[in-house]
């Protein structure tokens, strides 16, 4: 047996949303879809999922090639919802190219998904700096440290501007990070999956229906 036919035997073998699954009633959604996110991440967490905060973010350079990474989730409200980073990143840079981008969690303790889509705008820096002072010391830190996404020498390197960035964080936790920036993207299209094991998933889109925050709810076929 070859190393591939191994991999594909294992592969095969893993199991999908082997536990009970919750029951999702569309018909007794929000008319928003802000609810709905609050209140099924609330229920992640009574479901004991793993960092249910993280979230996949998908952008696109100048050329239209894509780019998928995690990143935390720094807020949720009526803006919309907010996350953060370097605007000298690659990702930075691609916002800054292509306003757009996609936003992915998955819930595997409830077999739940959740999609959305829509413009990304950049905070105030003021707000940026609020929202990281409000964070760990180790946050301030990382944020401190900037370079991301460029080439990296050596770990020396990493570990020598690491520690002068932990230093300087302790003794200013007010301190200025120029490059960290806060994004908020506003969906115009938000999409919640509930799997079902007889694979009968229960998909529910929200789209924007005007600008006055009205939405449109439809259901989608697995």
């Amino acid at each position: 047996m070859t190393t591939t036919d191994r991999f594909r035997d294992l592969l095969r073998s893993q199991k999908v949303w082997d536990t009970d699954l919750p029951a999702f009633d569309p018909a007794a959604t929000p008319d928003a879809p802000l609810g709905l996110f609050h209140h099924w991440f609330a229920e992640a967490i009574t479901a004991g999922q793993t960092e249910p905060h993280t979230m996949t973010l998908a952008t696109t350079d100048a050329a239209g090639r894509a780019d998928a990474r995690t990143v935390m989730l720094h807020d949720a409200d009526t803006a919309g919802w907010h996350f953060a980073s370097h605007d000298i990143s690659r990702k930075g840079r691609q916002l800054a190219e292509r306003p757009h981008a996609a936003l992915h969690f998955y819930w595997p303790a409830q077999a739940r998904q959740i999609r959305l889509r829509g413009p990304v705008a950049v905070a105030p820096h003021a707000e940026a700096l609020a929202d990281l002072h409000a964070r760990s010391t180790g946050a301030l830190a990382a944020a401190l440290v900037g370079h991301q996404s460029e080439v990296l020498a050596s770990r020396a390197v990493l570990t020598e501007a690491s520690e002068a960035a932990w230093e300087r964080a302790a003794e200013r936790p007010d301190a200025d990070a120029p490059s960290w920036t806060l994004y908020v993207l506003a969906p115009d299209e938000v999409e919640f999956f509930q799997g079902d094991a007889r694979r009968r998933h229960v998909r529910l889109r929200y789209r924007a229906a005007d600008q006055q925050g009205a939405w449109l709810r439809e259901l989608l076929w697995p």
